[in-house]
């Protein structure tokens, strides 16, 4: 029995590895990649080759994670920073409703976010940098600096 749901829009690379309970749709995941169970990947997702992206994530809609790449457990993304149910005819919102708010994410190669943590939408995260598990990064991370807390704050570089 596979409880796998994955679109046919799927661009999935060369030996990717894919759990059970997993939602795929209008994503791209690169080649050796590893997807746990219950991982979401939305629609304009991008997985880079070499990832590890552990149980329990949210890849939402404007997120590229680069090549290399280690999310932990429980890792979310978000791509609308003020959210809300309902527009201003008190329906509830569609895409267009959200549009003007939706913000992309990027996350460079050799990255590694710790378990738990939350990365607001539209924060880049810095090459070869470390996100400490429980962390809300709501501003971009530079470069090879380990950042953690709630809001993430740099921590220190890390040592070439």
């Amino acid at each position: 029995m596979n409880h796998q749901c994955i679109s046919d829009n799927v661009k999935l690379g060369k030996n990717v590895k894919l759990a059970n309970f997993i939602n795929l749709y209008g994503c791209e995941i690169g080649d050796n990649a590893k997807v746990g169970a219950f991982v979401e990947v939305q629609k304009n997702a991008r997985i880079g080759k070499n990832c590890k992206i552990s149980s329990h994530t949210f890849v939402c809609e404007g997120v590229t994670i680069g090549e290399n790449c280690f999310i932990g457990h429980g890792v979310m993304f978000i791509n609308d920073n003020f959210p809300r149910a309902t527009n201003s005819e008190g329906m509830l919102e569609s895409e267009e409703d959200w549009s003007e708010r939706f913000a992309k994410t990027r996350v460079e190669n050799h990255v590694s976010i710790g378990s738990n943590a939350t990365i607001l939408g539209g924060v880049t995260i810095g090459e070869g940098a470390i996100i400490g598990a429980g962390s809300v990064v709501t501003r971009d991370v530079p470069p090879n600096e380990i950042w953690a807390g709630n809001p993430a704050r740099r921590i220190r570089n890390i040592k070439s």
